[in-house]
């Protein structure tokens, strides 16, 4: 049959696809470990106090519900009907769809789309404008607490002597003028970019569904309707300035948490570091979340151990840098990627979350 011939050539390409990416990822964190040198690394982390790493994952969890309460906020404003324990559970299955997808939540925001319009009977483009707007909401309290981290860490110490700071703070400074920037240009422009985001996708997705066996082809009023539903959604998320501050606050906490989590990372292994470098270097290495790995895995590793290398902390060796990131990074990435997996397995059985839960 030709459709089923189809069918497992494209699962072949996608499975084949997700191998090729964790190699790459294990290849990543060969090098990193390699640099660090292996013997020095294992060592650092035998001695890691348990009672800190208890702490670090105790806030990893406040961290993934902070961001599961902006998540839930900002369903409600679009009028889905699903609790903060569901918005939870699909938070999760929203960062393990990151996590093993490429470049990162640009890959993983249709799955995650999906599951909440399963989870929330909601409809799809409702589900993907409300992902989309918590994603975007994120972004915007990082680099806020990133300056802020960097003004209090330059009464510090001498920033003219490190190159490598300075480029990364002049990197943290240009993305604070340039992406509110892009959004305010963008949503002044909205209905003209509605209307070439129509003309682009329409023949794009009738040429998509004609290709793949069983799929419907839309009609291009089907189509226009729904991305219309899309920025529809995106207004309305915009419109509710209640809505949004809670939103900005729960990510800002979700964000503190992260950088708590690596400043008691390094408290595990017995090393004091500021917290302000936490503040700095946690934003600016979740950019490389946009790399082509999986979830960013060994990409995100690397420009944090760069940027803790470059800081003036001479009780910070390549070895502790890789082993304090192990741990952060270890709880950031494996906690909601297991937890996340079951719910997307529960979800995909047809077991569906109760919106009323």
């Amino acid at each position: 049959m030709p459709g089923s011939t189809d069918e497992a050539r494209m699962a072949r390409e996608n499975v084949r696809a997700t191998i090729l990416g964790f190699l790459a990822t294990v290849g990543v964190f060969a090098l990193l470990f390699s640099y660090a040198g292996v013997d020095e690394l294992l060592d650092t982390l035998r001695m890691a106090d348990l009672r800190y790493v208890a702490l670090v994952i105790l806030a990893i969890f406040a961290w993934l519900g902070a961001w599961s309460l902006s998540l839930n906020t900002v369903l409600d404003g679009l009028g889905v009907d699903l609790s903060y324990f569901s918005s939870f559970l699909v938070f999760a299955g929203a960062t393990f769809s990151n996590n093993v997808t490429p470049f990162g939540q640009a890959g993983g925001e249709p799955v995650t789309a999906y599951l909440i319009s399963r989870a929330a009977n909601a409809e799809y483009e409702r589900s993907l404008a409300a992902i989309a707007s918590v994603d975007t909401l994120n972004f915007v309290p990082s680099i806020t607490i990133a300056l802020v981290g960097a003004g209090y860490f330059a009464t510090e110490v001498a920033l003219g002597t490190n190159q490598n700071l300075l480029v990364a703070f002049g990197a943290v400074a240009a993305l604070a003028v340039s992406v509110p920037a892009v959004i305010y240009v963008g949503w002044k422009r909205r209905y003209r970019l509605e209307a070439r985001v129509v003309d682009a996708l329409t023949p794009l997705i009738r040429s998509i569904a004609d290709w793949v066996p069983r799929v419907p082809v839309p009609t291009s009023d089907g189509i226009e309707r729904r991305i219309n539903g899309f920025f529809r959604a995106i207004e309305r998320v915009a419109s509710n300035p209640r809505g949004l501050a809670l939103a900005l606050g729960a990510s800002a906490l979700g964000w503190l948490c992260q950088m708590l989590a690596l400043w008691l990372a390094f408290g595990a292994i017995g090393v004091d570091v500021r917290l302000s470098i936490a503040l700095i270097v946690v934003p600016i290495a979740a950019i490389a979340g946009v790399t082509p790995l999986p979830g960013g895995a060994g990409g995100i590793e690397t420009v944090l151990v760069v940027l803790l290398l470059a800081a003036p902390l001479p009780q910070v060796t390549e070895p502790i840098a890789v082993a304090a990131v192990v741990i952060f990074r270890g709880a950031v990435y494996w906690i909601p990627t297991l937890l996340g997996g079951v719910v997307v397995a529960w979800i995909g059985t047809g077991a569906g979350l109760e919106a009323d839960t």
